[in-house]
């Protein structure tokens, strides 16, 4: 069960500070209280009560009694949420903003492309490899060689550029998961191989996935099992434009396996 302190802490994280959260808290277990109550009520010195609650007040959070002395009240909790997620869907937009034109002032995507980068997120990998397939306009290249990488986002990914006229093909490591490619992007060229049943590992690390892009952008990344059944830990590192190494040498290779091996007949 959800305890004050917990309460203190996710107000906390939505941007009151902890003086704020533990009044606004304090006030939300009685009907009104005055500025010693709140103090006994919240472990908040006197002193600092008066400028906590005024914040609040400005934020709309608290409304204030002018009575002697003043009497102070927090606002119903629908009312506070709402108020709270307005202002941090505000806050999130402008930083949006922010973020957005300072990447234009400095050259906009041309920074991914003056190196190899790391991912240490299943997400991030994810959503970095959706954004490659997003971007194509000719050829997308994919091993599976772990189940793992085959969530449903990557396979509706994968048929939306397949169905751009984007040559979509994929290497994967049993009839299985096979199928499961066609079933959602049918267009898609998929062959077992043995390439993609490579058991090899490093430590507690495996091949996860490569992922290649227009021969262009390119993506390894790693999986790992978690202590909890079910899940798994994904690292990548990824690299974009035509004249990095990463990128040369793993155009050189697979594309060599693509056209001269004969492997997607």
């Amino acid at each position: 069960m959800p305890t004050e302190e917990q309460a203190v802490q996710l107000l906390v994280e939505l941007g009151l500070t902890e003086y704020e959260a533990r009044c606004f808290v304090a006030l939300s277990r009685v009907s009104t209280a005055t500025a010693s109550e709140i103090a006994t009520l919240s472990d908040v010195p006197r002193s600092r009560v008066y400028d906590a609650v005024d914040r609040l007040h400005r934020r709309g959070l608290v409304d204030i009694q002018q009575s002697e002395p003043r009497e102070y009240r927090a606002i119903s909790k629908a009312a506070a949420l709402e108020s709270l997620k307005e202002r941090y869907d505000t806050t999130l937009e402008a930083t949006d903003d922010a973020l957005s034109e300072l990447r234009c002032s400095k050259g906009g995507d041309d920074l991914e492309e003056s190196g190899a980068w790391a991912i240490a997120d299943h997400d991030h990998v994810t959503n970095r490899v959706g954004r490659f397939l997003e971007e194509a306009t000719e050829e997308v290249y994919a091993l599976l060689a772990d189940e793992s990488a085959l969530d449903r986002q990557f396979l509706e990914q994968l048929a939306a550029a397949s169905e751009r006229g984007v040559d979509t093909r994929v290497e994967v490591s049993s009839e299985e998961i096979e199928a499961r490619v066609l079933d959602v992007t049918p267009e898609t060229t998929v062959v077992v191989t043995d390439l993609a049943d490579d058991p090899a590992s490093l430590n507690v690390k495996r091949l996860g996935r490569i992922v290649m892009v227009d021969r262009r952008s390119v993506l390894l990344a790693a999986v790992a099992d978690r202590t909890r059944p079910g899940q798994i830990e994904e690292t990548a590192i990824w690299a974009s434009g035509p004249d990095h190494g990463l990128v040369v040498g793993l155009r050189h290779v697979l594309g060599a396996r693509i056209d001269s091996q004969n492997v997607f007949v």
